[in-house]
């Protein structure tokens, strides 16, 4: 299992999707797609903080290698700057969590994990 870095991400539920995004969007525009382009690593939660605590796991499903979903926010307004924790699943069927990391979610678009890096448009 590798560990990768993360971004942030501020209150949404997720609808899945396989494959490419059916909509893209700007955060700002209350959604976003987040890919999961690995190899071999599932994403099994996702995990965000606006200073006052860890969220609970947002997904209802796991993100396989190769799919994506869709996030959207379920608030009108919020701070646009959040921490984002993405959590993986370890060889022993256990979640292993990455390191959160900030992210000005108003700006992504599309949000990508990749096996060394996460990065957003």
């Amino acid at each position: 299992m590798k560990l990768f870095k993360s971004m942030t991400v501020f209150a949404f539920v997720f609808a899945g999707t396989a494959g490419a995004a059916l909509a893209q969007g700007t955060g700002s525009e209350g959604y976003f797609q987040v890919y999961n382009n690995t190899q071999g690593n599932v994403v099994v939660g996702f995990y965000t903080n606006d200073g006052s605590g860890w969220s609970e796991n947002w997904l209802s499903q796991f993100i396989s290698p190769g799919e994506s979903m869709q996030a959207q926010f379920y608030a009108d307004t919020g701070n646009c700057d959040q921490f984002f924790q993405v959590g993986w699943l370890g060889a022993d069927d256990s979640e292993v969590m990455d390191e959160p990391i900030a992210i000005d979610i108003c700006a992504a678009s599309n949000v990508y994990l990749d096996d060394n890096e996460i990065y957003y448009d």
